[in-house]
């Protein structure tokens, strides 16, 4: 009765096929997972003894095998194993053996994900064209006032008022850096074969000088991830800001924990990767700011007096160029942003994507 569906087997989404007495001929690992049921408890059984106490769904099932007719629920509560899961449900009409359904499930949070990774990167898109054509503005005339504060400079005889002209000059240093920084992103990775943890030790040597004496930062690595493709100054540069984002929300007093995990059958930007790196930068702070959870990642957004704001934007940006995102859930003594970074299928390493 057991029968095998490849294209099924990838799926995040919870897949179930019943046959007509509603007796399970097919079930795929997201489903073991959903249903925390291996295959041999699962396969063979009828859907409502392996899941009592959802009658409800019982019942559309079978009049879906009456009618010959599908059937879309949005907000399917269902009872697993005295836990509500809120699900959205298709069924559909089969024919392939025994089979006469197939019954996908779908966690409405993964949904709300997905659609938040998507809102995410749309407006990241527009965020950098307009950064970019801003950047470009502001840059070409600063040349113009550095070179006329340094002329003005020559002319003065006063060194008080040569002060000023000091003032002028720094301060288009600072603005010209800032604009270099604000067009940065726009290179192309140099890829090559990179193991994580040389990136992350570099960003701990980093903190560490940026911070002495005062934060502590622990490990937790999985040594046995395989290598990946990317530009390593850009990882670093974007794991750095991560970094030190957490740091400075510690006033570097506190304690982060950079840790390292294989993330299964993710989808990333409604693209389906088998195996991504997970990097995690946890810290003991405040956490974000409600008012800020929505557009910490946009430029010149930051909740730290004296911050440009630039630093997650700019990590972001970076991290879509390596087809990842940046993730982040906080509450007051506890944040953790998580990296998401494919293992892409010609990485070299012999793990496929």
């Amino acid at each position: 009765m057991t029968q095998s569906y490849a294209g099924l087997e990838l799926l995040s989404t919870a897949v179930l096929m019943l046959d007509e007495s509603l007796q399970v001929t097919y079930a795929n690992p997201a489903a073991e997972t959903l249903f925390a049921h291996g295959r041999k408890h699962l396969i063979g059984a009828r859907l409502d003894r392996s899941l009592p106490g959802n009658e409800a769904l019982i019942q559309r099932l079978r009049q879906s095998l009456a009618a010959e007719a599908g059937f879309n629920e949005n907000e399917l509560v269902l009872d697993l194993g005295g836990e509500a899961a809120r699900l959205h449900c298709v069924i559909s009409p089969v024919e392939a053996g025994d089979s006469r359904l197939i019954v996908e499930f779908r966690e409405l949070e993964q949904q709300l994900k997905i659609a938040r990774e998507a809102k995410i990167l749309e407006q990241q898109e527009a965020n950098r064209e307009l950064i970019r054509n801003l950047a470009h503005e502001i840059k070409n005339p600063l040349g113009g006032i550095r070179g006329a504060a340094q002329l003005l400079e020559r002319e003065l005889g006063d060194p008080e008022l040569r002060e000023f002209t000091q003032v002028i000059v720094k301060e288009t240093d600072r603005l010209q850096s800032l604009m270099n920084r604000l067009l940065t992103p726009n290179r192309l990775p140099r890829v090559e074969p990179i193991n994580i943890h040389e990136v992350m030790e570099r960003v701990r040597m980093l903190l560490q000088a940026e911070f002495p004496g005062g934060l502590a930062i622990g490990r937790d690595y999985d040594t046995s991830l395989p290598d990946l493709a990317g530009d390593k100054e850009q990882l670093i540069q974007a794991i750095l800001n991560v970094a030190r984002n957490a740091a400075q929300a510690t006033a570097g007093r506190g304690e982060i924990r950079f840790v390292t995990r294989i993330a299964r059958q993710v989808t990333i930007a409604r693209n389906r990767y088998r195996h991504a790196i997970a990097v995690s930068v946890e810290d003991d702070g405040p956490g974000v700011p409600p008012e800020l959870a929505e557009r910490i990642f946009y430029p010149l957004v930051s909740g730290r007096e004296g911050g440009t704001g630039l630093g997650l934007s700019l990590a972001q940006s970076f991290v879509s160029q390596h087809h990842g995102i940046i993730e982040f859930e906080s509450a007051p003594g506890r944040t953790r942003f998580t990296i998401l970074l494919p293992v892409r299928a010609d990485n070299g390493t012999g793990l496929p994507a």
